[in-house]
């Protein structure tokens, strides 16, 4: 169950993948900054697409704790170290995020940073979910 609402003013195209707003209500669920390391925090992936996917698991599993899942996801700041290796590796990113996060497309900003502390992290996602209240 989603618990927000995309917000699109009247005349604006839709956009792909991501949404420029969301209203939502309920109680909310952070992440921290998730990198593309595993439980051992070994990194799975040495490109940006693979650690994305680990990001992703990552951040379900962390969402989960928290009881929510990803159709709560109403908020998502991605940091990538490297734009042509993000827009490269974008129709694998999309196959990722479409098998684990679903057709949920919260408000999104992806930055471009020189480096991440974790120095072999090429991304790092922070998320805010939104579960609905009885």
């Amino acid at each position: 169950m989603t618990v927000h609402q995309s917000l699109l003013p009247p005349g604006w195209k839709r956009p792909r993948g991501y949404a420029n707003g969301i209203s939502a209500s309920g109680r909310m669920v952070f992440t921290a900054g998730v990198v593309g390391w595993d439980a051992e925090e070994r990194f799975v992936a040495s490109d940006l697409a693979g650690q994305f996917r680990q990001v992703l698991v990552n951040t379900v599993a962390i969402l989960a704790e928290g009881g929510a899942g990803p159709e709560h996801i109403a908020r998502m700041t991605w940091y990538v170290t490297s734009r042509d290796e993000y827009l490269a590796g974008l129709d694998e990113i999309g196959a990722a995020y479409r098998e684990l996060i679903g057709r949920n497309y919260p408000a999104m900003a992806v930055v471009e940073v020189a480096a991440l502390v974790e120095a072999e992290a090429k991304v790092e996602i922070e998320t805010i979910a939104i579960v609905p209240t009885a």
